[in-house]
């Protein structure tokens, strides 16, 4: 990247990666890999406070104000199982619309890079294990996850587009599954991690079992936000291809559901009854992601530990649980 300001825009800024990204560039040296890029560099954290990405208008006037050079794009609506499964067309809907918005502005801005963040449920339901960024196109995706996932899967389609026709530099980064500090803890909308968490937590101080849905045999892998943020800024200064990579530890750091139970009862010090509800669905039971890609880039790359990442993700909770995002269903208990 050249030497002049940049002017960083992530949008859902103030989320779980957004946070990550922007204790990041805090607490990294600068110069350093993933540090900020340059003193001066200007990084802006979008919230839905600024706008509604959903309307062009509303979006163009952001990129007016901003004059972004780089955006990193994690606005989206997300949610976790149950809601994904009941809303179908609003996860299309909405995210198709933000997508649009933003990678039309970005080029009607001449911004120098976009990275959008993607998910592993972009993959088909079908397909043979492990996942590579080759397999994002060759067939379904889950039923569970069928708005959202095509909503997401055609960023990979719009980046191919607006290279070919407008030599537009926008990519992706399809992460597993993220947790850390700033994550969204509603007990009725909320990925497995923070919901787990703010469970036990409810568990262990109204001394109550610590339920559990689903089986506990679905297999997924986790990475910690804060080392999901250097990634993408070594991608925002250093990836060179269109096509997406994934951003995730390796398959041999795959953990079934009931270890992550066991870790969260450890990490929040919880000595009671731990008990599993099978009558909940389990969704996927696997979507094993190969990291070679990334390797071959950062061979060297240090992932922090499960338990240590969790360890301090809990801790940032219970510290901070008042201003936690933990839904209107947590300040009836």
């Amino acid at each position: 990247m050249s030497s002049s300001k940049n002017v960083i825009l992530v949008t859902g800024g103030t989320g779980l990666v957004g946070a990550a990204i922007d204790y990041v560039t805090q607490h990294e040296p600068v110069g350093s890999r993933y540090g900020k890029f340059a003193e001066d560099d200007q990084w802006v954290f979008l919230s839905s406070k600024d706008g509604d990405l959903r309307d062009l208008a509303q979006t163009m006037a952001i990129f007016d104000k901003y004059e972004p050079t780089h955006v990193i794009h994690l606005a989206a609506l997300v949610g976790g199982l149950f809601k994904n499964m009941k809303y179908k067309l609003t996860f299309l809907r909405d995210n198709l619309l933000i997508n649009d918005n933003v990678l039309w502005a970005s080029k009607e801005h001449g911004v120098k890079k976009v990275i959008s963040c993607l998910s592993t449920c972009v993959f088909p339901d079908k397909v043979s294990y492990p996942i590579d960024e080759s397999h994002v196109h060759l067939g379904p995706p889950h039923s569970s996850n069928f708005g959202y996932a095509h909503g997401k899967r055609l960023v990979d389609v719009y980046n191919h587009a607006y290279n070919e026709e407008f030599g537009c530099n926008f990519t992706a980064a399809i992460p597993t599954n993220i947790f850390g500090p700033h994550d969204n803890y509603d007990l009725e909308d909320s990925h497995v991690i923070p919901g787990l968490v703010h469970k036990c937590y409810l568990a262990k101080k109204n001394n109550t079992p610590f339920t559990v849905s689903g089986s506990g045999t679905p297999l997924r892998q986790f990475i910690y936000s804060r080392d999901l943020a250097k990634l993408f800024i070594w991608q925002l200064k250093e990836y060179p291809e269109i096509d997406p990579i994934i951003l995730s530890v390796g398959e041999e750091d795959e953990i079934t559901i009931k270890q992550v139970a066991e870790s969260i009862v450890k990490a929040v010090g919880f000595q009671g009854e731990v008990t599993w509800d099978s009558s909940k669905a389990d969704g996927q039971y696997k979507k094993t992601a190969s990291n070679s890609k990334l390797r071959k880039y950062l061979p060297d790359f240090e992932f922090t530990p499960f338990d240590v990442a969790l360890q301090e993700s809990v801790d940032w909770f219970v510290q901070n649980y008042d201003k936690a995002r933990t839904g209107a269903a947590a300040k009836k208990q």
